[in-house]
């Protein structure tokens, strides 16, 4: 277990202004926890309101008892899918396996979590609105450094001063790049793209997941409960990314099209749902991995920072701790010791949880025939195996207790 060291009796500079870019997952959690300890939190955010809806993600480990800490943790429960089944099938669509999700992932049946993103955020919302300061529909348009603090430029005018800004706003953080420069220099390509959207759910799924795989290919249907709509997974390996796919919704699209023109199962009707559906999300898999998360008085939490890919399955529970670590590392310190403090105890967790993708997750999209077929021999043996245990990194830290100030 990693033990931070972060003392428990703690006293704070009352008032201190920060700002904070990004409302999804990590920055209303900051934002908890820097109220908690006594600062006045802004949170701005670019789209007009809350996000709801979003595919479906997991709570596990160390970051179980962050929302219990906050209070969110039976709301979270009730909003658990439960998945109870994950079918694996050939490129003919005929069935390889069909296991207990658990045995896939890592988790702990019973007591790690999977919910909507978007009800994840709500709740994390709703613990928060009433104590910080929310700016929707706005950015951040330019931030300048100095000893007195961060004057930031917003998009939709009007400048102000804080005394640190903290960058929560995912993957391709704005933030970071007005910190650190180009995405390019920090993300770290895994060689898949993928998309994910709504569709009909034709097959009367329910509580499953149904995933169809070829070399390099997966295409896979995900019903959280019994309902009328599915999420929709396509996945597939490609050795650099499409830049000029990422910002062009219909390049996307031509790209997947191409790529799965002649497969079989259930992938034609996914395609002509792809082609109508209002909630494409699109994006290669990779990491960010950062030297450092700081610069000055304004640092990085969440994706921002240290993105592990949905191919860990801990990007929402990084999000979550980090967001708790930072907060308590800048409770009773400034911001450059306590900087300094929520790298010193945090990255050994993050790296620990991005190094899960060299055991074994990235291996349900193989990308040859002989990989594929060794996969599926996995696959196979997971009803003869015992039930599976939380992998370590999950859980290996410890959270520091603190003394709110409210």
């Amino acid at each position: 277990m990693t033990h931070t060291g972060l003392s428990g009796d703690r006293r704070t500079t009352p008032g201190r202004k920060v700002l904070i870019s990004g409302a999804s997952i990590a920055g209303p959690a900051l934002a908890f926890w820097l109220n908690r300890h006594g600062f006045a939190v802004t949170v701005v955010e670019k789209a007009g309101a809350p996000r709801g809806g979003g595919y479906p993600v997991d709570v596990r480990g160390t970051a179980l008892e962050v929302v219990r800490r906050m209070g969110i943790l039976p709301r979270l429960r009730d909003a658990h899918i439960d998945l109870r089944r994950l079918t694996f099938l050939d490129g003919d669509g005929r069935e390889v396996a069909s296991v207990d999700p658990h045995a896939v992932t890592g988790g702990v049946a019973g007591r790690d979590l999977e919910v909507r993103r978007g009800d994840l955020a709500d709740a994390l919302y709703t613990a928060v609105r009433d104590d910080v300061e929310f700016l929707f529909g706005d950015s951040i348009d330019t931030l300048d450094q100095s000893d007195h603090g961060v004057d930031v430029t917003f998009r939709g005018g009007g400048t102000r001063t804080f005394d640190m800004v903290f960058g929560a706003d995912g993957l391709h953080s704005r933030t970071r790049a007005f910190l650190f420069g180009p995405e390019e220099r920090f993300h770290h390509y895994l060689g898949y793209c993928f998309a994910v959207f709504t569709m009909r759910n034709t097959l009367g799924l329910s509580h499953e997941t149904v995933m169809w795989n070829d070399p390099g290919r997966a295409a896979a249907l995900y019903a959280v409960g019994h309902t009328d709509e599915v999420h929709a997974f396509l996945n597939f390996a490609r050795p650099r990314p499409p830049f000029d796919a990422f910002r062009n919704p219909r390049a996307q699209r031509d790209l997947i099209e191409g790529v799965f023109a002649d497969a079989g199962w259930e992938v034609p009707g996914m395609l002509a749902a792809l082609r109508d559906a209002d909630d494409l999300f699109f994006d290669g898999v990779g990491q960010i991995r950062m030297p450092r998360w700081s610069s000055g008085r304004a640092a990085l939490v969440g994706d921002a920072a240290y993105a592990p890919s949905f191919l860990t399955g801990q990007g929402s529970s990084l999000a979550l701790v980090g967001a708790y670590m930072l907060a308590a590392s800048l409770a009773d310190r400034d911001h450059t010791t306590g900087f300094a403090a929520y790298e010193r105890h945090t990255r050994e967790f993050v790296t620990m949880n991005q190094e899960q993708v060299g055991e074994g997750d990235a291996t349900l999209f193989p990308t040859t025939a002989r990989a594929l077929e060794q996969r599926n021999d996995m696959l196979r043996s997971l009803g003869t195996m015992p039930p599976p245990k939380e992998r370590p990194a999950h859980s290996a830290l410890t959270l520091p207790d603190f003394v709110p100030v409210r």
